[in-house]
């Protein structure tokens, strides 16, 4: 009994030891991080201001089939991103709608990494 609760833990601890190293190094594998990049995003007081900045654009919204989630990737056509005014903080992602709600895309990959609303 002693003998399978080391070899569990041992095995635990073999299983965890990558994954704590791949939580410090950044580096993920199988599949993508949800944050994809580390630039800024809009302050949270600037936020208020940024929605009604959005509303005042008049920007079309855009309708996709999936949920509107941190970390989903929007398709490569139909959907227009726009600039963040600098006014709103130095940020290199892009915004649109979709599906009624503000999100901020990284606009090499397509890949929300905020959802506004």
């Amino acid at each position: 009994m002693r003998n399978r609760i080391l070899a569990l833990a041992a095995l635990a601890a073999a299983i965890g030891s990558p994954l704590a190293a791949q939580a410090q190094s950044g580096v993920t594998v199988g599949r993508a991080p949800v944050v994809v990049d580390s630039s800024p995003t809009i302050a949270v007081e600037q936020r208020p201001a940024f929605r009604d900045y959005v509303v005042e654009q008049r920007v079309p919204a855009f309708r996709i089939p999936d949920r509107v989630v941190v970390g989903a990737t929007l398709p490569e056509s139909g959907v227009t991103y726009y600039d963040v005014p600098q006014r709103f903080g130095a940020t290199t992602y892009r915004y649109t709608v979709v599906n009624g709600e503000t999100v901020l895309v990284e606009p090499r990959s397509r890949r929300i990494v905020e959802v506004m609303d």
